[in-house]
């Protein structure tokens, strides 16, 4: 508790640069990637579950609409 108003007077008077908002969208791939490392186990995990899932619905996807094609 001893640094408890420190810490409040740092924030308040807070000198330093504010983080921006972060866009993975125009990166490379590489970036993107560099990026994603940098999160933690539990949040690469979600992204990556989530490409997974997305690319099984496209697998999906493009089999039944080749598949619905040929009928």
């Amino acid at each position: 508790m001893r640094n408890f108003p420190y810490a409040i007077d740092q924030l308040v008077n807070f000198e330093g640069e504010i983080p921006k908002e972060v866009t993975i969208e125009d990166k490379s791939t590489i970036e993107q990637m560099k990026m994603i490392q940098q999160l933690d186990d539990e949040d690469k995990q979600t992204i990556f579950k989530l490409i997974d899932k997305m690319l099984t619905n496209k697998k999906f996807k493009d089999f039944f609409s080749k598949n619905i094609a040929a009928l």
